[in-house]
C-alpha cells in the first residue's frame, strides 16, 4: 500500500475541513489591486498577459459531430477571451481514433471536437484561434490519448470491440467488462498521433499543447503503475509513454512551442479507501499507484523531454470528487499539492529546455480573487486555474481587475450544468449563468421589449430574482413580491450547512443584485406580502410570473403527525430543535437528506440514520458531489438503510422494513457510478429479497423524501383570469435545482 502521509492527512481533512483546516472564502477585495494575478508570465517563447488560466472542461457536444469546431464552440471560448483570461485551455481532443473505440460514436462521428479527422476541421480551429487572439488571450489545445477504462463500454455493442487500457483493467462504468491490453504497436501509433496533432495545432495558430495525463484517463493508464502492469517491452516502463509523447511533440513542433502537462501527484486511492482497497474487487489491482516521490521524478524527466509547465491535482474516477472538487469540498484544496511540486523543482534547480523556471498552475476551487492573489503572493503556485468560475462568470478576470468583485457571479459547485448535463446527453452549461454555451444564440445585451409591461413576479427565490433582473434590463416595470421578510427562498435553509458555503455566497450575490435593482425606478420589492388573486387583480398587472417554489412532500405513514416529525426546511431553519436530541432519523436519501445528515453528524455531532426506499443514495446527483458526501458520511458512522420502507413512526422510534439480502447494493459504494436512468446495465447483479423489520431510536424524524411544486396560486390565478399573461417558472413548475430554475426563468423573461 502507498502510504504518503500528506495524502492521508488531506483525505482526512476533506471531511471536516470547516473546523479550521481550510478557510471559507467570500467575494471580498481585501487584496485589491491584484498585482500578482494580473502580472505577465513567460512560458517558453510565449508571454501570457496575466496569471489566470481557463481550465479544461469537456467541451462535449459543443462541436459538430464531424469534430469541426462550430459557432457554438467558437463563441463559448471567445466569450471567455473577452472576459480577460490570459490563457485558455480546451477540453479533451482525442488523438486515439481507431485505437480507443470509446471515443467514437456510430457512423465514425464524435461527441468530442477533433483535429485529426481531415482538413475539413481545420477551418474551425483557425476561426477559434483568431477570435481568441483578437481579445488578447492565448489558447492551448488539450490532447488526450483517449479514455481507456473510463470510456463508455457501449462500444462493445456498437462496434463489437472491448474498451482498451495499458493492462487488463476493469471498465469503470461496468466493471464486469474487461479492457483489452493495448499492443506495443498501437501505443507507438498513439505517440505518432500526438506529434501530428501538435503539428496541426501549431499550423492552426494554437499557442501550445496541453497533455491530458491525469485522473485515470488512458494517458495515465499508461503512465501509472496502478494501471500499467505490463511485464515486457518498452512500455512496461510506466514513464516511457509520456516521455516518448513529449519528445515526439518536440520533434514535430520545434523547441519553442509550449507544452503543458496535467498530472495528479497521486491517485490517492490508498489514502481514500485504506485497507478496504483489498476488499473491493474493482480497486485492489490499483493499490500500487504512483507515489509522490515517483510522480516528482517523472515530472522532472518530462521537463528534460520538453515540458514547459504543469498543473497538479489528486484523484481519479474511482474517487471522482478529488479531481472534480464539488460544492462540499474546501476552496484552495490543492494549493498544498502545487507547493510540493514548486518546492521540489526549486530544490532540484529544475529549469525548462528554454532555461526558464517551470510554472506550476494552482487548481482546486480558486474562484475568489483574494484567495487567488494570496496563493500567488505566498508562492504556492505561479498561475491560477479557473474552470467552473469562468462558466459562472466569463467576466471574472475583468471584474477582478476593476475591483468589481461583488459583481462576480460565484460558482456554486453543483456540477449540474458543467458535468451532469453532458453525462445525461446535453453539453456543458452552468447553473448560475444561463448564457454559458449559448453565447451563439443569446446576445449579452438583452433585447429591449417592444411593449413595456407592468409585471408581478411572485417569489424571491433564484428563479424570481433572475426573472426580475432580466425583465428590468429589458425595460419592463416589475414588482417582486415575497411573503417572507427576506429574499432567497429555499436557498436560505439550503445554505445553512458549512459545506454549502458556496451556495451562501451565491445567496449574498443575489441579495446584492436586488439591492442594485432598488435604484431602478421600474423596480419595487414588496417583502412580507402574501400575494392573492384578489389583490393582484386590483393592481392591473399585464403579466404575472409565479415563482413560488416547492415544499417537502408529505408521506402517508402511520405516526407522521407526531410532534417530533419535521421537514428538512424546518430542521435547517431551526437548529435549536436538536439541542436535546441524540438520535435523528432522516426519511429520504436524496441530496437534501444526505447533506442534512452530513450537517447533523459533522456540525451538530448527532447520531444519524438515513432510510431510503431506492437501491442507492443520492441517485440523481453528479458523481463527484455524491461521492464526497457519501464517503464522509460513512466515515462519520452515519447508518444508511437502502431498499427500506417506513412502517410506523412512534414517539421515540421508527419501525422500518429492510431488504437485507447480500445482493442489496452497498449504499456507500463511491468507486462505481450510478448509471443514467436510460442506460441499462445487462451485467448488473440481480437483487433478491430477504426482508427484516428493524426498530430505530429516533428523538427527531426528518422528512426529506422529495419535493412537490407550490403551484396552487398559479392555477388559481389562471382560473380567475387575474392578468392577460400568467406564467409558472422554477420549482413551482417542476422541482429541480438552481440550474433549471435559473435557466427557465431567464429564457421565459427574455421573451416577454
Amino acid at each position: 500500500m502507498v502510504t504518503d502521509k500528506i495524502l492521508f492527512d488531506l483525505e482526512n481533512d476533506f471531511g471536516n475541513w470547516f473546523e479550521g483546516k481550510f478557510l471559507t472564502p467570500k467575494m471580498t477585495k481585501n487584496l485589491y489591486p491584484y498585482k500578482n494575478l494580473f502580472s505577465p508570465i513567460k512560458v517558453n517563447n510565449l508571454t501570457i498577459k496575466n496569471r489566470i488560466v481557463m481550465g479544461p472542461m469537456g467541451n462535449i457536444n459543443l462541436a459538430e459531430e464531424t469534430g469541426r469546431p462550430n459557432q457554438k464552440m467558437i463563441s463559448y471560448f471567445i466569450e471567455r477571451a473577452k472576459g480577460g483570461v490570459g490563457l485558455i485551455t480546451t477540453g479533451l481532443i482525442p488523438v486515439s481514433y481507431g485505437i480507443d473505440p470509446t471515443v467514437k460514436e456510430v457512423g465514425n462521428l464524435s461527441y468530442f471536437p477533433r483535429i485529426d479527422r481531415s482538413r475539413t476541421v481545420f477551418s474551425g480551429w483557425r476561426e477559434l484561434t483568431a477570435g481568441v487572439h483578437a481579445h488578447g488571450a492565448n489558447i492551448f489545445i488539450q490532447l488526450t490519448a483517449g479514455l481507456g477504462r473510463v470510456g463508455n463500454p457501449q462500444c462493445l455493442v456498437t462496434q463489437f470491440k472491448l474498451p482498451v487500457s495499458a493492462s487488463c483493467n476493469p471498465n469503470f462504468y461496468m466493471p464486469k467488462i474487461p479492457c483489452k491490453r493495448l499492443s506495443t504497436g498501437k501505443i507507438k501509433k498513439l505517440v505518432k498521433n500526438f506529434g501530428q496533432a501538435s503539428a496541426d495545432a501549431k499550423a492552426m495558430n494554437l499557442d501550445g499543447v496541453y497533455l491530458h495525463g491525469h485522473e485515470g484517463y488512458l494517458m495515465e493508464q499508461l503512465t501509472n503503475p496502478a494501471y500499467n502492469r505490463r511485464k515486457l517491452g518498452r512500455y512496461s516502463d510506466w514513464q516511457a509513454f509520456g516521455i516518448d509523447v513529449v519528445k515526439e511533440i518536440r520533434k514535430r513542433t520545434g523547441p519553442k512551442f509550449p507544452i503543458m502537462y496535467r498530472i495528479d501527484l497521486s491517485l490517492a486511492l490508498n489514502a481514500t479507501y485504506g485497507k478496504k482497497i483489498d476488499e473491493i474487487s474493482t480497486l485492489k489491482k490499483f493499490k500500487y499507484e504512483r507515489t509522490i516521490e515517483q510522480t516528482l521524478e517523472y515530472m522532472a524527466n518530462l521537463v528534460k523531454a520538453g515540458v514547459d509547465m504543469f498543473d497538479v491535482d489528486l484523484g481519479c474516477y474511482d474517487n471522482w470528487w478529488l479531481p472534480h472538487p464539488p460544492a462540499s469540498m474546501p476552496s484552495g484544496c490543492y494549493l498544498q499539492i502545487a507547493k510540493i511540486v514548486k518546492d521540489y523543482f526549486k530544490e532540484q534547480k529544475i529549469l525548462s529546455n528554454a532555461g526558464l523556471p517551470v510554472p506550476i498552475v494552482g487548481v482546486g476551487k480558486l474562484g475568489y480573487p483574494d484567495l487567488a492573489e494570496q496563493a500567488l503572493r505566498d508562492d504556492m503556485c505561479d498561475m491560477i486555474m479557473l474552470a467552473r468560475p469562468l462558466l459562472a462568470d466569463a467576466e471574472w478576470p475583468n471584474k477582478a481587475y476593476r475591483g468589481d468583485v461583488q459583481d462576480i457571479s460565484p460558482c456554486i459547485g453543483c456540477h449540474e450544468g458543467c458535468i451532469k448535463e453532458f453525462v445525461e446527453g446535453g453539453h456543458p452549461q452552468c447553473a448560475v449563468n444561463p448564457r454559458t454555451a449559448f453565447e451563439d444564440i443569446f446576445e449579452k445585451d438583452l433585447p429591449v421589449a417592444s411593449v413595456k409591461k407592468k409585471i408581478a413576479v411572485i417569489g424571491a427565490g433564484p428563479a424570481g430574482i433572475i426573472a426580475c433582473q432580466t425583465l428590468i434590463e429589458r425595460g419592463h416595470k416589475v414588482d417582486l413580491i415575497e411573503k417572507n421578510d427576506q429574499i432567497g427562498g429555499n436557498l436560505i435553509p439550503a445554505s445553512v450547512p458549512k459545506i454549502k458555503y458556496e451556495l451562501s455566497n451565491y445567496l449574498q450575490y443575489l441579495r446584492y443584485k436586488v439591492e442594485k435593482l432598488k435604484a431602478n425606478q421600474n423596480f419595487k420589492l414588496l417583502l412580507n406580502k402574501e400575494a392573492n388573486s384578489s389583490w393582484l387583480k386590483t393592481q392591473k398587472y399585464d403579466c404575472i410570473i409565479c415563482a413560488t417554489g416547492s415544499n417537502i412532500g408529505k408521506l402517508n405513514i402511520p405516526g407522521i403527525e407526531q410532534k417530533n416529525v419535521i421537514t428538512v426546511t424546518d430542521a435547517l431553519n431551526n437548529p435549536n430543535i436538536f439541542k436535546n436530541a441524540k438520535n435523528i432519523v432522516i426519511l429520504g436519501g436524496g441530496d437534501s437528506g444526505c447533506e442534512t445528515a452530513y450537517w447533523l453528524s459533522y456540525e451538530l455531532k448527532k447520531n444519524v440514520t438515513i432510510v431510503e426506499i431506492a437501491p442507492t443514495l443520492m441517485t440523481n446527483t453528479c458523481t463527484a458531489n455524491r461521492g464526497h458526501i457519501l464517503h464522509y458520511l460513512e466515515k462519520a458512522n452515519v447508518t444508511a438503510h437502502n431498499l427500506s420502507t417506513i412502517e410506523f413512526i412512534g414517539i421515540n422510534t421508527v419501525r422500518i422494513t429492510k431488504n437485507c439480502h447480500k445482493t442489496v447494493p452497498n449504499p456507500y459504494n463511491t468507486w462505481e457510478p450510478v448509471l443514467p436512468e436510460n442506460i441499462k446495465n445487462p451485467l448488473a447483479t440481480k437483487i433478491h429479497e430477504k426482508i427484516k423489520k428493524i426498530e430505530l431510536p429516533a428523538d427527531i424524524v426528518i422528512l426529506a423524501a422529495g419535493t412537490k411544486p407550490s403551484n396552487e396560486l398559479y392555477f388559481e390565478l389562471v382560473e380567475k383570469h387575474t392578468a392577460p399573461e400568467i406564467y409558472n417558472i422554477g420549482d413551482s413548475f417542476k422541482p429541480g435545482k438552481v440550474f433549471t430554475a435559473i435557466k427557465y426563468a431567464y429564457r421565459k423573461s427574455k421573451e416577454i
